[in-house]
């Protein structure tokens, strides 16, 4: 999406983030923070200018991973450069495995009754195009507040299984794409961002050691 300066995205205050239960990293307990995070009830829509820089609210952000299970060599997941068209300017030349952003009030203007469900869906659809079936869940979130950018989001990723490795960027700056085996992800490990680094220590740590 274009962003403006006018933006509304969706966030939840912080102190109901840390009422569910505060946490530093990845979290796989979906069930006890999601639906709680998405009710209507503590949910608003503000100015982006005013809560890039506010950590009293957590910008709601998907981060969608696209995983293929190679017969051969495992489980491969999409990877990219961020160019520097990318939304958020401090993760620009970081190497990502999550695809979204934020959830706008656009997004339930047209009276969905799951405006996050529905900002997803768009995110993905502007960023890459995906020639393959596939089953999305949600299998967890993430929360660093140890760094300037995190503090003002909270991540619910969700993980894309695909029949077939095809996707491909829509967006030109989501740069030198592909799929890669996880041994060769985490040689690289210092070379995403903070978010793709909690993800594949918290989703796949386990199956990437010999």
């Amino acid at each position: 999406m274009v962003e403006t300066v006018s933006e509304r995205v969706l966030v939840v205050a912080t102190q109901r983030f840390h009422e569910l239960g505060y946490f530093q990293g990845f979290t796989a307990q979906v069930e006890r923070y999601v639906p709680a995070l998405l009710d209507p009830e503590y949910l608003t829509y503000r100015l982006r200018t005013d809560v890039e820089q506010d950590p009293n609210w957590k910008q709601l952000i998907p981060y969608v991973i696209f995983l293929y299970r190679d017969p051969s060599c495992g489980p491969m997941l999409f990877q990219y450069l961020r160019g520097v068209g990318q939304g958020e300017g401090r993760l620009h030349h970081k190497r990502s495995i999550g695809i979204g952003g934020h959830i706008s009030a656009t997004d339930a203007a047209n009276g969905s009754s799951d405006p996050f469900d529905e900002g997803m869906r768009r995110e993905i659809e502007e960023e890459v195009i995906i020639c393959s079936p596939y089953r999305l869940q949600c299998v967890g979130l993430i929360n660093d507040d140890l760094t300037e950018v995190g503090r003002v989001h909270l991540g619910l990723v969700y993980l894309a299984d695909l029949h077939q490795p095809a996707v491909q960027p829509r967006e030109k700056d989501i740069c030198q794409s592909g799929f890669l085996p996880l041994s060769e992800l985490f040689q690289h490990f210092a070379e995403f961002e903070t978010w793709s680094q909690l993800c594949l220590e918290g989703l796949f740590g386990q199956e990437a050691k010999p």
